[in-house]
């Protein structure tokens, strides 16, 4: 009988035990300590792509300006000082524009947007997700919405893309392409021009009325309204005119002279 009772005891304990650890272990779940590996936790910070159901539509990437972007490129601001673009500047050739006969964006440049740096991202995405802060993405490449403090005003713009909105924030080639095409550019290979026209150096997100104010403007005839960043703009163009081994002009050389005297 004693030893029948003392069984019995025995199991009870073990029933109880086993209940509290059942009991613990659903805790841990609710509260999310513990994941049953259907939901991928991440560092604080960073964000998932909640893929859903099978055959579902990829839910959209949240990416903050405290995050590094999945795609990255150099950064906007300029490497050179201004001593350094003062330097470079004096080195370039000084010649008239050429014709811009038989210029053609796309025949010349290639077609908008390539992936030169072949990171699986077409240029104007990498320069979107570089660009922009609190961006949200499609996929690892495609930005849908984001902020821009345009460089060329320092105002606001909300970048949201669609048919009629995609552009309020545009990508503005530092050194413009017809511009380029009248000052050395003719004179480069295919994939040297195609090169250019995708170069993050070259490329800034901007407002969209500076872009079609700007056009194909030299720093003689355009610069930003933003005074405060001409210095960086112009130290750009000279950073580009001198890599592509492309020219200035007389009235666009004195600009960016009298540009860098204040920087």
């Amino acid at each position: 009988m004693t030893s029948r009772r003392r069984r019995t005891r025995a199991t009870i304990k073990s029933s109880i035990v086993t209940l509290v650890l059942a009991m613990g272990v659903w805790a841990l779940f609710s509260s999310g300590v513990l994941s049953t590996g259907a939901d991928a936790t991440t560092s604080a910070g960073s964000t998932t792509t909640d893929t859903g159901a099978p055959g579902t539509t990829p839910r959209p990437t949240v990416t903050t300006s405290a995050q590094t972007p999945a795609t990255t490129g150099p950064s906007r601001t300029s490497s050179l000082s201004a001593d350094a673009a003062r330097t470079m500047l004096a080195a370039l050739p000084v010649k008239g524009k050429a014709p811009a006969t038989g210029y053609d964006r796309e025949a010349d440049f290639g077609t908008p947007w390539l992936d030169v740096d072949h990171n699986g991202c077409d240029t104007r995405n990498d320069v979107l997700a570089r660009d922009l802060t609190d961006i949200v993405r499609q996929g690892p490449c495609k930005v849908l919405s984001g902020d821009l403090v345009s460089p060329y005003t320092g105002g606001e713009v909300a970048f949201v893309r669609g048919n009629t909105t995609s552009t309020l924030v545009q990508i503005d080639h530092v050194v413009a392409l017809e511009n380029a095409w009248r000052t050395g550019a003719q004179q480069l290979t295919q994939a040297d021009r195609q090169a250019l026209a995708n170069d993050p150096e070259n490329l800034f997100a901007v407002d969209g009325h500076s872009n079609s104010q700007k056009r194909s403007a030299d720093a003689a005839t355009w610069l930003p309204a933003a005074k405060d960043f001409r210095c960086e703009y112009v130290e750009h163009q000279i950073t580009v005119k001198a890599k592509y081994r492309l020219w200035v002009v007389p009235a666009e050389r004195d600009a960016m002279e009298r540009v860098l005297t204040s920087c």
